[in-house]
C-alpha cells in the first residue's frame, strides 16, 4: 500500500498523539488526555463535537483512561488540535516518555484507603506535564490504586503506588473471642486467634477491612500509607512488579521516590529497555537503595 503521508510525518503525529488506522493511508486516532481517566460533563460534549467535526464520530477508551477520537483525517489533525486548545484539552501519551498517570477510584470507592484522584493528579502534573520533554529509553508508566485490590493493577506498571491500612494491635484489649469479628473480617485469612490472642500475620495486604471489626478495641490503631512496586509491565513480556520493603507514610516520600525512579531510568537505562529490565539488570536491592535511601 502506498501511504499519503510520510513515514517521518507519521512519526511526528505519532509524538502528538495521533496513531494511525492501519485500514486507511491518511486516516489517524487521536489520544485525548485525561486526568486518571476523570472528565467533566462539558468536557466530554467537547470530545463528542470534536469527534462529529473531524472524525467519525466514534469515540474509544484506551487502558490508560485516554479517550480515542477514531478516524481523523491528516488533513483535520491541526483544525481537531486547535478546537481541543480553545476548550483546554490537549492530545498526546505516546512515545519515550512518562505516560498519564492512571488511577482507580480510590477516592470514593467504599475500600478506597487514598485520595486516588488527588495523588494522581498532582503525579500527572509533576511527572507527566513536569517531564513532558525528557527522553527516557522507554515509556514510563505510572499507576494509583486505592487500596490491596488492585483494581488499576498498580502491580503490572512500571511504577506502581497502592494505598494502605496497617494495623496495630493492642493485646491487652484482647479477649481471644471464640468468634473473632477481626478474624471473620479478614479476606486473606491473615487474622487469627492463636493462644487466646489474635494474631497478624506477614500476610496481611493492610486492606483496612478490619478497622473498627472488634467490639473491644484490640485493634483500633492503624498507620496509613503507601505501597511502592517498582519493575511491573504488561505487554508481550509481562513482568510484576516488586514492592519496596518500606511502607511510605507521606506523598512527598511517594513523590521523592518516584522523582528518582524515573531520574535512575535515565540515567542508568538502556535505549530500548524498559524499566522493569533496568532493575533486572541492575538488580532490585541496588534499585531500592537508590529509591529510597534518605527518604
Amino acid at each position: 500500500m502506498e501511504y499519503t503521508v510520510s513515514a517521518e510525518e507519521v512519526k511526528r503525529v505519532k509524538g502528538l498523539g495521533f496513531l494511525q488506522d492501519k485500514r486507511y493511508p491518511d486516516v489517524f486516532n487521536a489520544r485525548v488526555i485525561t486526568r486518571n481517566g476523570k472528565l467533566t460533563a462539558e468536557q466530554h460534549r467537547v470530545i463528542a463535537d470534536a469527534s462529529e467535526k473531524f472524525g467519525s464520530g466514534v469515540v474509544t477508551m484506551t487502558t490508560r483512561l485516554t479517550l480515542e477520537v477514531q478516524g481523523i483525517r491528516y488533513d483535520n489533525i491541526q483544525p481537531f488540535l486547535d478546537f481541543l486548545a480553545a476548550h483546554g484539552l490537549t492530545t498526546g501519551g505516546t512515545g519515550k516518555r512518562v505516560r498519564p498517570v492512571v488511577s482507580c477510584k480510590g477516592t470514593t470507592c467504599q475500600y478506597g484507603l487514598i485520595d486516588t484522584f488527588a495523588l494522581s493528579e498532582k503525579l500527572h502534573e509533576i511527572f507527566y506535564e513536569g517531564m513532558h520533554d525528557v527522553a527516557l529509553p522507554h515509556k514510563f508508566k505510572i499507576a494509583v490504586g486505592g487500596c490491596p485490590n488492585n483494581c488499576v493493577k498498580p502491580d503490572l506498571n512500571d511504577l506502581g503506588v497502592i494505598g494502605q491500612r496497617v494495623p496495630t494491635i493492642c493485646l491487652d484489649k484482647c479477649r481471644g473471642c471464640k468468634k473473632c469479628q477481626v478474624e471473620l473480617a479478614c479476606p486473606v485469612k491473615a487474622a487469627r486467634v492463636e493462644g487466646g490472642k489474635i494474631d497478624i500475620s506477614d500476610d496481611c495486604n493492610h486492606c483496612g477491612r478490619c478497622k473498627g471489626r472488634c467490639p473491644f478495641g484490640a485493634v483500633t490503631d492503624y498507620k496509613d500509607g503507601y505501597k511502592i512496586y517498582i519493575g511491573g509491565r504488561w505487554g508481550k513480556r509481562v513482568a510484576q512488579g516488586r514492592a519496596l520493603s518500606r511502607i511510605f507514610t507521606s506523598e512527598e516520600q511517594v513523590v521523592e521516590v518516584i522523582r528518582r525512579a524515573i531520574e535512575l531510568f535515565r540515567t542508568e537505562g538502556v535505549d530500548g529497555e524498559r524499566f522493569s529490565d533496568t532493575v533486572a539488570r541492575l538488580g532490585f536491592a541496588y534499585v531500592e537503595e537508590k529509591l529510597t535511601a534518605g527518604v
